[in-house]
């Protein structure tokens, strides 16, 4: 059988849940708590700013983010994305809401508690890299580490490591200014991989970079994901991006949530216009698998067996190069329909967002 296909996130139980975001409101102006009312009222963004002088950052915000996945925040400039990731690590206080991290809200921590969550728990990767210029690539790399108080040749050994993993073994003596803006990121990565965090926050940290090295940064990321299993709070305005390394896509707009889901949820059901208009121009067949297009009959005379998770460019690969029209779609070793090439050709050339399941031999 034919795999291929793309990672995609599970149903998360309450005990898979990572972090965990409730009615979370953050309101800038001079008596913010006292907005509330306002916008629990359904009051909009511009009539808070026109009637009371105040802007909302965050708008009732419940996201449950599973342990060990990739969740993806996007949404256009303005939207709140880089607002909600600080509130994680409490970077911005909140106006109202609950910040579950491990069953103890972030919101509530003391000092002392808010500083240990930040050295041990959450490391961060920012957009514009924040390397320290002054100091060389390994001392960047052991920063983290130096204020968790891990002895000298502890920290060097695990800064050496992380930085051959992402590939810039050799460098450790350089200054940040000697490197380009790619192995910049590469630092930046190590330094938050070297503390050895549970979650992982990245604020647009590929956003800054040309796009083919932003791609090697994604492949890094991702082949790192598969053996470490970090839950990754991914922060981009690239639909394109999110839609590649996203387990969970949440979409917000003018500091509320609009829509979340699997990247394949997004595209075959968008939840209004805004998102629409987002994905219009998403290379759909890298996006689709097999599963949502399938017919219920196996196919006739064919031994090409494809995985359901396969998405569907892969699969029509498969097709071509074995000369084949149809094939079977399994769930391991389980028969659970068909796929033809005309059928997959249809599903990707939909210009209306809807994907329909589809029979070649009913």
């Amino acid at each position: 059988m034919v795999s291929g296909c793309r990672n995609t996130a599970k149903e998360a139980t309450v005990s898979d849940l990572k972090v965990q975001i409730k009615n979370l409101y953050k309101i800038f102006g001079k008596n913010p708590k006292s907005m509330v009312k306002h916008v629990e009222g359904g009051m909009s963004k511009p009539d808070l700013l026109k009637n009371h002088g105040h802007v909302i950052g965050l708008n009732n915000i419940n996201l449950d983010i599973p342990a060990k996945g990739i969740q993806v925040i996007m949404g256009l400039s303005g939207s709140g994305k880089s607002t909600l990731i600080r509130h994680i690590n409490r970077l911005i206080e909140p106006t109202a809401g609950e910040m579950i991290v491990d069953g103890q809200d972030v919101l509530t921590m003391s000092p002392d508690a808010l500083r240990d969550f930040r050295r041990y728990k959450a490391s961060m990767v920012f957009q514009k890299f924040a390397l320290l210029p002054h100091r060389t690539v390994l001392k960047n790399v052991l920063y983290g580490l130096e204020i968790q108080g891990i002895a000298e040749d502890e920290a060097v050994k695990r800064g050496q490591k992380w930085l051959e993993r992402v590939g810039l073994k050799g460098f450790e003596d350089h200054y940040p200014a000697q490197l380009s803006g790619g192995m910049q990121q590469r630092v930046g990565l190590a330094r938050a991989l070297a503390t050895d965090a549970d979650i992982l926050l990245m604020d647009e940290a590929f956003s800054a970079l040309d796009p083919l090295i932003r791609t090697d940064m994604q492949n890094i990321l991702l082949e790192l994901q598969e053996e470490l299993h970090k839950t990754i709070i991914f922060i981009t305005h690239d639909l394109d991006e999110a839609l590649r390394i996203g387990d969970n896509i949440a979409i917000l707009r003018d500091g509320a949530m609009v829509q979340t889901g699997s990247a394949q949820d997004i595209v075959l059901n968008p939840a209004d216009e805004y998102v629409t208009d987002f994905i219009q121009d998403i290379n759909r067949a890298r996006v689709l698998e097999l599963n949502s297009i399938m017919g219920k009959k196996p196919a006739k005379a064919t031994a090409l067996k494809l995985d359901k998770s396969m998405v569907i460019d892969v699969a029509m690969q498969a097709l071509s190069n074995a000369k084949a029209k149809s094939a079977t779609v399994m769930d391991g070793k389980k028969v659970v329909g068909s796929v033809t090439m005309d059928s997959m050709v249809q599903a990707i050339a939909r210009p209306d967002g809807e994907v329909k399941g589809i029979d070649s031999y009913r």
